[in-house]
Order: C-alpha cells, then sequence, then structure tokens
C-alpha cells in the first residue's frame, strides 16, 4: 500500500530556480534542434514536424507509464515538445501561409480551450495535481500547445514587430520579470502565474535560439545549429545530475 506521501507525489518537477534554468535552456534547444533538422537538413517543416511528433508520443506514453518522477524522462519530455513545437509552428506560419499572428491567435485559442477542458475536467490545472493519467495527458498537450504558441509568438515578436532577436528577448525578459514581481508582491493566483511563466519562457528560448543560429545578416550570430544544440544539451543533462530535482508534492 503507498505511503500517504507517495499518493501526493506528482510526476512533473518541484517548481524551482534550477527548473527555469533547464525549462529556459530546453526550449533554446528546441528551436535550434528544430531547425537543425528542418532547415539544415534540409527535410523541411512537414517532415520535421513529424519525427519530432513521434518522439513526442512516445516520450509522454513512457512519461505516462513511469512509476515515479524521473528528471532526465521529464527533460527528455520536454525537449520534445519544444522541438515539435517549433518545426509545427513554422510549418502553420510559412508553409501555411496564416502568418505569424494567425498562427499566434490560432495557438493561443489553443492553449486556453486545452487548460479549459483541463480545469472542467479535473478541477484543476496546477502543476502539483499531476498525479493521474488523465491529468498527466492535459499536462503534455497543453505544453505542446504553449511551445508551439511560444515559437510563432517569438517569430512574430522579433520579425513582423519588429524588435529583432535581441529586442525580443528583452520584451520577453521583462515580462517574466513582471511575473516574478507579481509572485513575490502580489496574491495573484500561483497556478496562473506558472503558466504565464511556462508560456513566456518558450518565446524567449525562441527568439535566443535563432539570435544563436541565424545568419548575421538578419540579426543572428550565425553559429552551427549542430554544434549549439549540443552544447545546450550538455547543459541541460549536467543540471538534471549536478542539481537534484524533486516532485512537485499535492497539497492537502
Amino acid at each position: 500500500m503507498k505511503t500517504t506521501t507517495q499518493q501526493h507525489l506528482s510526476k512533473v518537477p518541484a517548481v524551482t530556480l534550477i527548473f527555469w534554468i533547464v525549462k529556459i535552456a530546453a526550449t533554446t534547444l528546441g528551436e535550434t534542434g528544430g531547425d537543425a533538422v528542418s532547415m539544415s537538413m534540409n527535410l523541411g517543416y512537414l517532415v520535421g514536424t513529424g519525427i519530432f511528433a513521434a518522439i513526442f508520443v512516445g516520450m509522454v506514453i513512457a512519461q505516462i507509464a513511469a512509476k515515479q518522477f524521473q528528471p532526465l524522462l521529464y527533460w527528455i519530455t520536454i525537449i520534445a515538445t519544444t522541438t515539435v513545437g517549433t518545426t509545427l509552428a513554422d510549418f502553420a506560419d510559412r508553409s501555411l501561409g496564416i502568418g505569424y499572428a494567425g498562427g499566434t491567435s490560432l495557438l493561443f485559442a489553443l492553449l486556453l480551450g486545452s487548460l479549459f477542458m483541463w480545469h472542467r475536467a479535473l478541477g484543476s490545472v496546477s502543476v502539483e495535481t499531476v498525479t493521474s493519467p488523465t491529468a498527466e495527458m492535459f499536462y503534455w498537450v497543453t505544453i505542446m500547445f504553449s511551445q508551439t504558441l511560444g515559437t510563432a509568438l517569438g517569430d512574430w515578436t522579433a520579425d513582423t514587430a519588429g524588435f529583432g532577436y535581441v529586442g525580443a528577448a528583452i520584451v520577453f525578459s521583462a515580462l517574466l520579470a513582471l511575473v516574478v514581481g507579481a509572485y513575490y508582491w502580489t496574491a495573484i493566483s500561483r497556478t496562473l502565474l506558472f503558466w504565464a511563466a511556462f508560456i513566456l519562457t518558450r518565446p524567449l528560448g525562441a527568439v535566443v535560439g535563432d539570435f544563436l543560429d541565424k545568419p548575421v545578416d538578419a540579426g543572428g550570430l550565425a553559429l552551427s545549429r549542430f554544434t549549439a544544440s549540443a552544447v545546450l544539451l550538455v547543459f541541460i543533462v549536467a543540471c538534471i545530475f549536478i542539481f537534484p530535482q524533486r516532485a512537485a508534492t499535492r497539497g492537502h
């Protein structure tokens, strides 16, 4: 029989500073890794999306089948959501021709719909309640939409809105700072602030990734997508093993 503590352990990590550091690195890796497959390898957005979607589904199945929180498995699944989010957003924005604004609006609607259905079905969208297969499915679908939205939003801010990669990074960093301020100095729902921060870290990672690998004449550093992805992956793995993470604990 499970102990009370085990019954209330979530299969996702507690939200700590290292969680956000790894999350931003993972979203940046999603951008460089997704671009490496779809652009550098010339496979295109549709094929790239198919490859990463298959990996994403496989990782989610493994995550749900796991008996407890496993940091490496969790972050591999997160990386899978960021890479499929990158190629899927690029496919919708560019190949389907709906543009950044259209893609951002569509994905924002899908994200809100996912959160609404999750809350309606289980009564909460707090990560501490991700202790059942149903909650996990909602969790990962919501994350996939948020990662895809972040790519479209990052591209829209950097390109269409004209902020450039550095300017867009400053914008999203400032918005994240506001969320942090709201966390410490207001009574705004912690669940709402978590999802706001989770969503905003994705476009931040997207524009940082673009800054690293886009051509110099486009405002980037023109670094190798494969090299940047490898460095980011090593950094993420190092963080996972150097800074042990615990599972989130559901409140009573």
